[in-house]
């Protein structure tokens, strides 16, 4: 076995190509297919060497070479497609009707109540979500009962090994299976449902529902837990939020209150892999849910989700959220489409510049085709001098 093969598409690949250039994500889709690799503590591990020339962990690797063309045109209407936002069929302002669950839950709720209402008419029997055990270094369960779902809600700004437990979950019983998902994991969910390989077409078919988490990235466990540490010291830390860019800040609520942590020093807990993510808005999702953004301010934001419906699956969920009373909706601000498809733009921009300047050539993105339409389109796009 070479273990300097980089066209390797099994363990040497991972290792090589992904854990070794500083791209893993932590998305955890190559644990538990194997004995081999593990997840702990916020890193991939490989626990024992691997000879198979092509393996699982690399098929479905977010940042192993990935045709993202071919993934949309499998899993969305092509009439749909926002090239800044993925497939879009619209975008909405909603917010949990129930008052304990927006009180419990983070912003307004609607991921939460969403979870619970396809619970509730049994569209999943099972949901894959963030533990709120720790919020620094969060575990992911399988929830089947719609009134423990309020305990998983709020925010974990360190990536929990979501996928991993899915794939465990996965190869048991026969329920169908919801998970909300952070947009590297949902690509790893794309790449197994769409190009499983034999022996994972009958537990993909288990995948019934993906909401969306938007994310512009994710902390590093050990260098947030430091930093915590110093900030908050021994309080039980109960959730924490960022606000909009001009607040400059991470709120952290304690039982003591809330601590506001100026935004450069968890910048520098940022994962370095996030440099290299071209997903803001968790495009391969059926709905994907972020905080709110208007001009009425943080204050009323806070309370609200904005929400891009992506499949037609999507889009019966939320209306059946609406027949049944579990959203309340109201007017998404005219220009808000407009500012989220900048920032994704930014987003994809930044990726692609990061990704040319460590292989030093633009017709090598890693794992991204530098011929992709989307690619294609952002270069094109005025971001100043590449």
């Amino acid at each position: 076995m070479d273990k300097n093969d980089k066209s390797s598409k099994g363990q040497q690949g991972i290792n090589i190509n992904v854990l070794k250039q500083g791209l893993c994500t932590g998305c955890s889709a190559c644990v538990n297919l194997c004995p081999s690799m593990e997840y702990y503590k916020d890193k991939t591990i490989l626990l024992h060497d691997c000879n198979l020339d092509k393996g699982r962990c690399f098929t479905y690797c977010p940042r192993a070479p990935t045709d993202f063309e071919m993934l949309r045109r499998e899993l969305f209407d092509p009439e749909d497609m926002v090239l800044e936002l993925g497939s879009f069929k619209g975008l909405y302002m909603t917010r949990a009707t129930n008052e304990n669950i927006r009180t419990g839950a983070q912003h307004g709720g609607t991921v939460t109540a969403l979870i619970q209402l396809a619970l509730a008419q049994g569209i999943i029997d099972e949901a894959v979500l963030a533990d709120n055990n720790d919020l620094l270094l969060p575990s992911a369960q399988p929830i089947a009962d719609e009134d423990e779902v309020l305990e998983k809600a709020r925010s974990k700004f360190v990536v929990s090994p979501t996928v991993s437990a899915f794939n465990r979950i996965s190869r048991a019983g026969e329920g169908k299976i919801g998970v909300v998902a952070t947009p590297c994991q949902a690509q790893a969910l794309t790449k197994m449902k769409v190009n499983p390989v034999l022996e994972d077409k009958l537990r993909m078919e288990k995948l019934k529902l993906v909401i969306g988490l938007f994310c512009g990235w994710a902390l590093d466990w050990r260098k947030f837990q430091k930093l915590m540490k110093e900030k908050a010291g021994d309080f039980k830390i109960k959730g924490m939020d960022i606000p909009p860019s001009n607040h400059a800040c991470m709120e952290v609520y304690t039982i003591k209150g809330t601590i506001k942590v100026p935004i450069e020093e968890i910048s520098n807990c940022v994962r370095d892999d996030c440099s290299y993510c071209f997903d803001m808005t968790c495009e391969f999702a059926d709905i994907s849910v972020g905080s709110a953004r208007s001009k009425e301010g943080w204050d009323v934001d806070k309370g609200w989700n904005q929400l891009i419906v992506r499949t037609s699956k999507g889009a019966q969920l939320l209306a059946l959220a609406r027949e049944k009373g579990v959203l309340e909706f109201k007017k998404v601000p005219d220009n808000n489409i407009e500012k989220l498809k900048k920032a994704s733009a930014r987003k994809k921009h930044a990726c692609l510049m990061n990704l040319a300047q460590k292989t030093g050539n633009w017709d090598d993105l890693i794992y991204i085709d530098s011929g992709d339409p989307v690619v294609r389109h952002i270069r094109g796009m005025n971001f100043g001098q590449q």
